[in-house]
């Protein structure tokens, strides 16, 4: 069965009982699944007290029982992958093997957190005279708001929700209504694993209703939010007029440079498989190629018979590698990319239509011979869509790499270490990944540098979000 939807608040799990529903719809089917539960005003304001009201209590609480919650809900999650893992397919679409994998991935991130947050120190700074003692503690910030996107609804909340909690923080939570399942199973998983009333909360409406609401509020003291880099500027905004700390994740458009003396075949087989993940709805999926001219017809043709062999189909079939688009909006914006393409002079040369079939589906794409001003070299296409260019010079490709806005992840392909450090060191990113794909580990940072965001949501700089600095000097 799928997963039962409601609020979060205060401890209790509150369903419709006349609250304003909407649909949640399969994309592969569009068979409805359920009615999710809009939060009222009334709902935002009791969170936001049962949130203030527990932080009293849970900024005291003890590192280590912080830390057995959080080993709980890492157990939880693995036992209860395979029930998590299909209702998020059914609802999200990506294909089942991917979806347990979000999760059992997840249950690691609750476990360094666990630990980590046992390890939160302060520091004591030796005096200019020997009468004084001086000293710095990390204290928790407060009450935050979180909102986490569709794309990967289990990893995006819990990564939030731990650091939170771990931290020593209480936060409501608003994750995607077009997906709700896995967050529901969060708020289920701590609420089995004993988190006391009100230090989660999770809430559901129309996004910019509820975010105002929270985000203007004084309880709220930090803001962390993953999605679009226009609705994370429009927050941070918010959030700076308030003076609240935020942390943001935005989009990217991330570079691939793939030069003439790395291992083409493997690059362009690992390439081709990365960018169908989730069916290129990934904020870190490689989006822009730009491949050496002595490898490029290597590289095309092998990354187009890779994809050629992808099977695209609903999520719970075993043999699905690519599942459809989350949203039905989402398909008139592939094609749009496409038809600009062709517009611009580019060459479709596999794919570029929907597929004919009930659902959202999109066809793996490849795309070549475009200009750098087309939509697809300039836009974050978030689909399966790859665009691929050649380049001969490397100081003219980094340059052509660090010509947009967007900051977030890029990814290397050579043999050279000299090749590999120059580009490491000029490539304007927050990751990079040079002849593998690294990111998104619980105990290295993940987050972005431009337009595509400010903090970290992993690593040790995970805490620095949710924490303050507190100087005491005495005689």
């Amino acid at each position: 069965m799928y997963e039962k939807l409601a609020l979060y608040i205060d401890g209790e799990f509150l369903g419709a009982d006349g609250r304003k529903t909407q649909e949640v719809t399969n994309p592969s089917t569009l068979e409805v699944l359920g009615q999710l539960p809009h939060a009222s005003t009334a709902d935002l304001d009791r969170a936001l007290a049962a949130a203030a009201r527990a932080f009293e209590t849970w900024r005291h609480s003890s590192p280590m029982k912080r830390s057995e919650i959080l080993r709980r809900v890492g157990q939880l999650s693995r036992e209860r992958a395979e029930e998590i893992g299909r209702n998020m397919t059914l609802d999200q679409g990506k294909p089942l093997g991917e979806s347990v994998g979000e999760v059992m991935a997840c249950s690691d991130h609750a476990d360094w957190h666990a630990e980590e947050c046992r390890r939160i120190y302060g520091r004591v700074i030796t005096p200019r005279s020997p009468e004084v003692r001086q000293m710095v503690l990390r204290e928790p910030i407060g009450v935050c708001a979180a909102f986490t996107p569709w794309n990967f609804p289990y990893n995006q909340a819990i990564r939030k929700i731990c650091a939170a909690i771990g931290a020593g923080c209480t936060i409501i939570l608003k994750g995607p209504e077009d997906s709700p399942s896995a967050v529901m199973a969060i708020a289920r998983a701590f609420h089995d694993a004993g988190l006391p009333a009100g230090v989660l909360n999770i809430v559901w409406g129309i996004p910019s209703e509820v975010s105002e609401h929270l985000i203007r509020s004084p309880i709220v003291r930090k803001v962390s939010f993953t999605g679009s880099v226009p609705v994370g500027k429009h927050l941070a905004a918010l959030a700076g007029a308030h003076m609240k700390r935020v942390t943001m994740e935005l989009g990217g458009h991330s570079p691939v440079l793939v030069f003439e003396d790395a291992d083409i075949d493997r690059a362009a087989k690992q390439l081709a498989r990365f960018k169908v993940r989730n069916a290129g709805q990934v904020c870190v999926s490689p989006t822009r190629f730009y491949v050496h001219e002595k490898a490029y017809d290597q590289f095309l043709e092998k990354f187009v018979n890779t994809l050629k062999t992808v099977k695209v189909g609903d999520g719970l079939d075993p043999e699905t590698q690519m599942g459809p688009l989350a949203h039905e909006r989402r398909v008139p914006t592939m094609t749009k990319f496409v038809e600009n393409a062709l517009k611009m002079g580019g060459k479709v040369v596999l794919g570029g239509e929907p597929l004919k079939r009930v659902g959202h589906f999109f066809a793996p794409t490849v795309v070549t011979d475009l200009p750098e001003d087309s939509m697809l070299m300039t836009e974050e296409p978030f689909g399966p869509i790859a665009p691929i260019t050649r380049f001969s010079d490397t100081d003219d490709v980094i340059k052509r790499a660090n010509s947009l806005p967007f900051g977030l992840s890029s990814y290397v392909f050579t043999n050279s270490l000299q090749t590999a450090t120059k580009v490491a060191n000029g490539i304007e990113a927050g990751m990079v990944n040079i002849n593998h794909f690294g990111s998104a580990l619980p105990e290295t940072p993940f987050g972005g540098i431009k337009d595509s965001g400010i903090g970290s949501e992993g690593g040790t700089e995970t805490f620095d979000g949710y924490l303050v600095t507190k100087f005491v000097t005495h005689i």
